[in-house]
């Protein structure tokens, strides 16, 4: 029996999916449903391309369910370790220097299921999460990249 595996996310990522789920099942199955009966309506389905395209899209949404109840039944909540508040752990927002340029970047640490680097939220299996989790305030990390090694200096963690 396969192991399933877990999600990490916050709790508003875990809502955000649900209000998704919730999408997908009232609303949006609805309308491809819908696609799918005036798509019949125009002839032989074996070269009817509005079918095939509404079928895809019902095979797409179907998935995307299943998916989606997967990573919430798997879903782990992280919750912000308030033992020492400037160790980089899960949930947390953290800002880091590259060295020696100065240049600083700021990202918040999540699940994969919730990563968003548009929004500043990076996984927790992305190297630079990976290299910053269990380090403090003040420690300097070697952060491997596509590009090369990179150097930081870890200057705020929330």
């Amino acid at each position: 029996m396969a192991v399933e595996k877990s999600y990490y996310m916050t709790l508003e990522g875990k809502e955000k999916l649900e209000q998704e789920l919730h999408y997908l099942k009232t609303e949006r199955r609805q309308e491809v449903v819908e696609r799918i009966k005036i798509a019949r309506g125009f002839g032989d389905l074996s070269e009817n391309s509005e079918y095939d395209a509404a079928k895809d899209e019902q095979a797409f949404v179907e998935s995307r369910i299943v998916q989606v109840e997967n990573m919430i039944r798997n879903a782990v909540i992280i919750e912000n370790d308030n033992d020492n508040p400037n160790i980089v752990s899960l949930g947390k927002t953290i800002t880091f220097q590259e060295l020696p340029d100065g240049d600083e970047e700021t990202y918040t640490i999540v699940g994969s299921a919730e990563a968003d680097p548009f929004e500043g939220k990076i996984s927790n299996d992305s190297p630079i999460a990976k290299s910053l989790l269990g380090h403090e305030i003040g420690e300097e990390i070697t952060v491997p990249t596509p590009g090369g090694e990179m150097n930081v200096k870890i200057v705020n963690v929330k």
